[in-house]
């Protein structure tokens, strides 16, 4: 039986939305925090340093905003039929993100991924603080974050699929057997291997040869 292992980002990949803009716009900090989010995925700037950046306009923000902005997630056409066709060749789906455990596990455990990997906000008295806990899920990260689980299911990284749509996912996709462009912005759009421009990620499952 085939097997597989799809890796992919978050923001405007596996969702439609960018987890961090919803956030800010509940901050009042949503023109500050775009700006930023353009910079850092067309490359032009480091992505801890935005990430941080970032964030540093949630302080203040109470722990409830997770589950306001939770409503407002949208989950990418074609992502339950993409998980079950991988699932169903004896293959894993994971996903990888510069955003925050805090919106992605509901949406995650949801879905029924097999990994998922994501930065985690400090929240202090039931607020935000403005700073993140633990090590920064950067590009590096994700591409480790790969090798890793292609190591646990024990599977060459020729076996691997990456797909994302902006500079943070291009070390990832570099080492994968096949790097899938989503929607992706332009550095994305001169390395990947394939490109998919329609929103709709049951796209992936031809590439891998399980359905035409």
């Amino acid at each position: 039986m085939s097997r597989f292992l799809v890796v992919l980002d978050v923001d405007s990949t596996l969702i439609e939305n960018e987890v961090i803009e919803l956030l800010a716009a509940e901050a009042g900090s949503l023109e500050q925090v775009e700006e930023i989010t353009f910079r850092a995925m067309n490359g032009e700037i480091d992505f801890e340093e935005s990430l941080r950046a970032r964030v540093a306009t949630l302080a203040g923000l109470p722990e409830s905003v997770f589950a306001t902005v939770g409503e407002r997630v949208r989950v990418t056409r074609g992502v339950p039929e993409m998980i079950a066709g991988v699932r169903a060749a004896g293959g894993r789906v994971g996903v990888v993100s510069g955003g925050f455990h805090e919106v992605l596990d509901p949406v995650a455990r949801s879905l029924g991924l097999d990994h998922w990997r994501a930065n985690r906000l400090e929240v202090v008295g039931g607020a935000l603080t403005g700073s993140l806990e633990g090590p920064v899920i950067d590009a590096e990260a994700k591409a480790s974050t790969l090798r890793e689980w292609a190591a646990e299911a024990s599977l060459p990284l020729s076996s691997t699929v990456a797909v994302g749509d902006g500079a943070n996912d291009l070390p990832m996709m570099a080492i994968a057997g096949l790097a899938v462009g989503f929607d992706a912005k332009a550095p994305v759009r001169d390395l990947a291997g394939v490109l998919i421009d329609d929103r709709d990620l049951s796209q992936i499952l031809p590439l891998l040869g399980l359905r035409g």
